[in-house]
C-alpha cells in the first residue's frame, strides 16, 4: 500500500467505549502535540479484525498504523513480524511509570525477552456479574430459600449457579437467569470452556505442552456448559449468535440476572442512562464443589503495526493513551483502564463503586498459553463446543475427536 502522508489509521475492536475513547484521545493527542494527521478508524468484530490484521497482512503492508491486539494473538503476531518492538522508543521516550504503574499481570504477555510489542489499553478479568437489586430483594430471597432450601446469594459453586439461573429465568417478564457468549468466533466459547475446566481441577495441556482435551475434567466441563447453554429454563434463545459484547448488552438492558463475563461489561452498566445503573455487583467466579475458583485474564494492547508509514507518531499516540489522564478517560468512556492509579482514582470509584474489587479479582487469574499453536487449539476447542451445543453426540466422543485433531500441537 502506498504511504498515507496525511492519514493515521487505527483498527479497533468493535465496542462503543473503545470507539469514543480513541476519538477523544486522538483529539487530545493532536491538541498537545500539534500532530497534523487526520484520524481514520475502523471498528471491527473479532473475525474481521483478525482477517484484516493477519490474513490480509494489514499490519505489515501499511494498511494500519495502530491496532487493538488481544494477548491471545501475540505469539503469532511477533513470530510473523507483524508488530513493531517498542522497546527502543520506550528507552528514548519512556512511558511514565512503566512497568511499576501497572499490575504485573498486565505487563508480562507483551514482553518477549527485552522486546515489548504493545502497551496495555483495556483490562478486566473474567468475573461473576450479577443484579444486586434482584439478589437483595426480600421477596426474591424468601422465594428462593423456600424452593431450594438455602439462602439466595452470589453463587460459590456451579450447582448454586444453576439453581439461581433457573430461579430467575422468567420469559414472560423478559428475564433470563444467565447468558453465555457461545458465538463461534474462536474466543468466547474457548474462554468459557477453559474456565469450566480449570474450576474443576483440569488443565488445558500437560507438562510437555500436549493438549489434554479428553480428560474427565474436560468432559465434565463440556457437559455442564452445553446443558446450560441449551436449556431455555436458564438461558435465552439464540445463544450460538451471542458473543461477549451482545451478552453484555443483554445484561445492561436488564434482561439477565447474572453472567460470567469480563469486568468491563459490569463497568459499562454504570454509564449514565443504563437501565441497571446502581444495580450491578461483581465477585469471583463459582467453581465445582471442593475446588478453588478460577479466572482468566486476557487484555487488549495498542500495538504498532510493523508496516506503519507513521511509526514515530504511532508510538507517541500509544504512549499518550497510557498516561494517567488518558487511561482514566478510557475508563470513564466505559472501557477498563489498566493503570493502578485509575483503579484507585476517587472519581472513578465514585462513579463505579465496584472498581475497588479489581485488585482482588486479579488475584489468581490465569492466562492462556503464549504459543503460536494457541489459535489452532482455540479453533479445535471452538469446534468441539459448537458440536456439543448443536448436536446430541456425547461430550466424551466430541472431545476424543478434538484430541485427535490436536495431533502434534505443543503449547
Amino acid at each position: 500500500m502506498t504511504a498515507r502522508d496525511d492519514v493515521f489509521r487505527i483498527a479497533i475492536r468493535r465496542f462503543g467505549p473503545f470507539e469514543t475513547a480513541i476519538q477523544k484521545q486522538w483529539a487530545d493527542f493532536q491538541r498537545t502535540t500539534g500532530c497534523p494527521l487526520r484520524l481514520e478508524s475502523a471498528s471491527l468484530d473479532l473475525n474481521p479484525l483478525v482477517d484484516t490484521l493477519f490474513t490480509q497482512e494489514g499490519l505489515k503492508d501499511g494498511t494500519w498504523d495502530i491496532a487493538f491486539v488481544v494477548t491471545d494473538w501475540l505469539a503469532d503476531a511477533v513470530e510473523s513480524g507483524a508488530l513493531r518492538d517498542l522497546s527502543p522508543s520506550m528507552r528514548a521516550d519512556p512511558v511514565p511509570d512503566y512497568p511499576e504503574g501497572w499490575a504485573p499481570a498486565l505487563t508480562g504477555m507483551q514482553q518477549f525477552g527485552d522486546a515489548i510489542y504493545g502497551l496495555p489499553y483495556h483490562d478486566g478479568p473474567e468475573c461473576l456479574i450479577y443484579r444486586t437489586d434482584l439478589f437483595s430483594d426480600p421477596a426474591e430471597q424468601a422465594a428462593f430459600a423456600a424452593r431450594f432450601g438455602y439462602p439466595l446469594a452470589a453463587p460459590r459453586t456451579w450447582d448454586q449457579f444453576e439453581d439461581i439461573a433457573r430461579f430467575f429465568t422468567r420469559p414472560d417478564a423478559g428475564l433470563a437467569g444467565t447468558v453465555f457468549a457461545a458465538f463461534p468466533d474462536g474466543h468466547n466459547s474457548v474462554y468459557d470452556f477453559c474456565l469450566q475446566l480449570w474450576s474443576r481441577g483440569g488443565e488445558l495441556h500437560d507438562a510437555a505442552g500436549r493438549p489434554t482435551l479428553n480428560a474427565p475434567e474436560a468432559v465434565a466441563a463440556l457437559d455442564f456448559y452445553r446443558r446450560i447453554v441449551n436449556d431455555r429454563a436458564m438461558t435465552p434463545p439464540g445463544q450460538e449468535e451471542i458473543d461477549s459484547v451482545k451478552s453484555g448488552e443483554l445484561f445492561a438492558s436488564g434482561a439477565v440476572a447474572m453472567m460470567v463475563n469480563w469486568f468491563g461489561f459490569a463497568a459499562v452498566c454504570e454509564q449514565p442512562g443504563c437501565p441497571v445503573k446502581g444495580k450491578t455487583g461483581v465477585t469471583t467466579l463459582p467453581s465445582a464443589e471442593g475446588f478453588p475458583p478460577a479466572s482468566l485474564i486476557v487484555y487488549w494492547l495498542l500495538a504498532v503495526a510493523a508496516g506503519s508509514p507513521h511509526l514515530d507518531v504511532a508510538y507517541a499516540f500509544a504512549r499518550h493513551c497510557c498516561t494517567p489522564a488518558m487511561d482514566k478517560l478510557t475508563t470513564l468512556e466505559g472501557g477498563i483502564g489498566c493503570r493502578l492509579s485509575t483503579w484507585t482514582d476517587p472519581e472513578v470509584n465514585a462513579l463505579i463503586p465496584f472498581y475497588a474489587e479489581l485488585p482482588r479479582l486479579h488475584q489468581g487469574t490465569r492466562t492462556l498459553p503464549r504459543s503460536r499453536s494457541l489459535p489452532a487449539l482455540s479453533h479445535i476447542i471452538d469446534e468441539a463446543v459448537q458440536a456439543a451445543i448443536t448436536a446430541d453426540e456425547p461430550s466424551a466422543a466430541i472431545l476424543r475427536r478434538a484430541q485427535e485433531k490436536t495431533g502434534g500441537l505443543r503449547l
